[in-house]
């Protein structure tokens, strides 16, 4: 029996946080990888690059591992309410509930995070909170069925992890072995506890926009999903 994996993509996605998971995902043992978004023309991610749904959210099966990545088109989504529904009825009964870098604010404004602790990009970290969720500064975050990962290049660390979960360490190491996954970054500056406080403030401040229109997306999702559950 295929194992079902969705893929959300959407345009203006960082293509590497659906990528890097999307290479280890298709070393599933009967795995089944959708790509899944609303219509079923190609999506143009950041930096231009095209990517073909292979499903829509219409057509899409029920899925055992449902996932939502992030980039900058994701700040949207926190208030698509046609997107937000799709995840919660795969959610409901997916084996695996989990997300990459910002994704996890969408798994947010659908309800999902709620008492849960969870992992995003750090400069959205503290978002989380909005939606009920306890921000965890590191790479991949397992609670129960909730698997959330950090940002962008965490997405391989967070798939691996699945694999483990799924199907055992040794058919995750043998999936790691078999892409040669061995990083030694040329620098130690990829999270801000580790790069020096002038490159930290530079990163902030060429991304003050696209950050408070996500703030605004969420003040605005938050506001929306506690008003649905005191109804």
């Amino acid at each position: 029996m295929a194992f079902e994996i969705g893929l959300l993509i959407f345009p203006d996605i960082t293509q590497l946080d659906m990528t890097g998971p999307y290479e280890v995902f298709t070393k599933f043992p009967d795995a089944r990888v959708h790509l899944i978004w609303k219509a079923s023309g190609p999506i143009v991610a950041g930096g231009g690059m095209q990517i073909l749904p292979t499903t829509t959210f219409a057509d899409c099966p029920d899925l055992d591992l449902i996932w939502v990545p992030g980039g900058a088109g994701m700040n949207p989504l926190l208030n698509d309410e046609e997107t937000l529904s799709f995840i919660r009825r795969q959610a409901e009964n997916a084996r695996y509930v989990t997300s990459v870098c910002t994704g996890a604010l969408v798994l947010g404004a659908a309800g999902l995070l709620q008492g849960r602790q969870a992992a995003t990009h750090w400069m959205s970290r503290e978002m989380l909170t909005a939606f009920g969720a306890t921000p965890v500064a590191e790479r991949v975050v397992i609670d129960g069925n909730v698997i959330t990962g950090g940002g962008v290049t965490a997405g391989i660390d967070f798939a691996l992890v699945v694999a483990a979960q799924a199907f055992g360490e040794d058919h995750a190491k043998s999936i790691q072995l078999g892409i040669e996954y061995d990083p030694h970054p040329p620098f130690d500056c990829g999270s801000p506890e580790s790069a020096n406080a002038e490159l930290v403030a530079k990163a902030r401040a060429a991304a003050t926009q696209r950050q408070a229109e996500r703030q605004a997306a969420v003040d605005q999702a938050a506001a929306h999903l506690a008003a649905s559950q005191a109804t």
